[in-house]
């Protein structure tokens, strides 16, 4: 029986120890990182969140052509640098005391993590079989999720210690952890980078089929920030639940991610099979999204049962959606430009970060409940065209095999 944690020994449970190790700095880093910056290093919270915005614009950008030097030299190799600039960039949050280097340490940061994202996304492609990639990315994101709950732990001990030492410590934590990354995946059979054919300056934006899935797909992860931001504002200020709810919900997705992730992409072997799962989802989002409207108004304990049903039937059209995408995105990429595509791929959920909290907010709190309704329909449409866009893309020849398949098999690292 799979472990919905451990995959099997060799490449794949190396990358999900890689995952795992700066998973947990993630963690840390992720919820003690806005107070560090606000009290420890002393900017407004206005020039904390200008400069984050800034920075992930960039990384979005970078994204691409990094992915694309992946390609080229190896993405192993690549990986590697990547997760050491990504600890170097976070070390140098340490030395930050003005808006200037913040800013600039930040792009460094999210330039490092784009990247990073995009290689390994080759490198798994290089070392894992066709249909064994969406099942080892459900593993992942399953370890992702262990470690980010383990990280958020330990970034709570910083938190009620309140210390500028005890937030020290976990940003050192957290370069650290990507310098283990670093090390575990150089320990990765080598992948041979491929000739990539000349594609113009535009590179993957010239294949607008695969432009038009990625833009269906940044509509759908637009419910990214729903948990962090859209929920707890909708439950404070729209329902008379109590406010733990907010936590215990969290807690209930992770833990439902961490068990049925992998089972839940276990069918998915195919583009047929990917556009039936994000279809489905896109049902279930609505449905989840008609649950969370009639929390409103309704008694305390009334609100508290829709706001679990409809965070059960949210994670549920998550983990469909993210499998279906997955498939989707390897299987439509060209075979020599595995990186370059991951990387443009990769800028929906940069996008869905960045405009997710403005759409969110405008729906939920200043619409209520025809909000809510509207987002949930926005799903569903996203997920219909997804079929029909998906189908186009594979029939421009993107799943043809533009190089031969045994430039992308492992070749031992001497």
């Amino acid at each position: 029986m799979t472990n919905a944690l451990v995959p099997p020994a060799g490449p794949q449970r190396t990358l999900a120890l890689a995952q795992l190790t700066n998973s947990v700095g993630d963690g840390a880093y992720y919820v003690t990182s806005a107070l560090y910056f606000t009290h420890v290093v002393g900017l407004a919270p206005a020039r904390v969140g200008l400069g984050l915005t800034l920075a992930w614009a960039v990384g979005s950008l970078v994204g691409v052509p990094l992915g694309r030097l992946a390609d080229r030299r190896g993405p192993r190799g690549t990986a590697v640098l990547l997760a050491l600039a990504t600890g170097l960039a976070v070390a140098s949050f340490l030395a930050v005391r003005g808006f200037v280097p913040f800013v600039v340490a930040a792009c460094a940061y999210a330039s490092a993590q784009s990247g990073l994202a995009a290689a390994r996304q080759a490198l798994l492609a290089g070392l894992v079989s066709a249909g064994e990639r969406t099942g080892l990315l459900a593993h992942l994101q399953s370890t992702l999720n262990a470690g980010l709950a383990v990280g958020a732990g330990l970034g709570g001990l910083a938190l009620r210690a309140g210390t500028r030492s005890a937030y020290l410590g976990v940003f050192a934590l957290d370069a650290v952890s990507f310098l283990v990354c670093a090390g575990l995946l150089v320990r990765l059979p080598s992948v041979r980078g491929v000739q990539v054919r000349r594609a113009g300056g535009l590179g993957v934006l010239r294949d607008r089929p695969y432009v038009v899935v990625t833009l269906l797909n940044t509509v759908l992860l637009l419910r990214m920030p729903l948990l962090s931001l859209g929920l707890p504002l909708w439950i404070a200020e729209r329902t008379d639940g109590p406010t733990w709810l907010v936590s215990a919900l969290f807690v209930l997705n992770t833990g439902a991610v961490m068990v049925f992730q992998v089972r839940t992409a276990r069918g998915i072997t195919g583009l047929a099979s990917a556009t039936r799962a994000v279809r489905r989802s896109g049902w279930i989002m609505l449905a989840a999204c008609t649950v969370f409207a009639l929390s409103a108004g309704a008694s305390p304990w009334v609100a508290v049962g829709a706001l679990v049903v409809g965070a059960v039937l949210q994670v549920a059209a998550e983990m469909g959606q993210s499998a279906g995408s997955w498939q989707l995105s390897f299987d439509l990429a060209p075979a020599d430009r595995v990186g370059e595509y991951q990387g443009f791929f990769g800028t929906g959920v940069t996008v869905a970060r960045t405009m997710g909290p403005l759409v969110l907010t405008s729906l939920l709190l200043e619409w209520g409940t025809p909000g809510w309704l509207l987002l949930g329909g926005a799903t569903v449409v996203a997920s219909y065209a997804m079929g029909p866009a998906a189908r186009r893309a594979a029939g421009a020849g993107r799943t043809a095999g533009d190089v031969d398949e045994v430039n992308r098999r492992p070749a031992l690292a001497s």
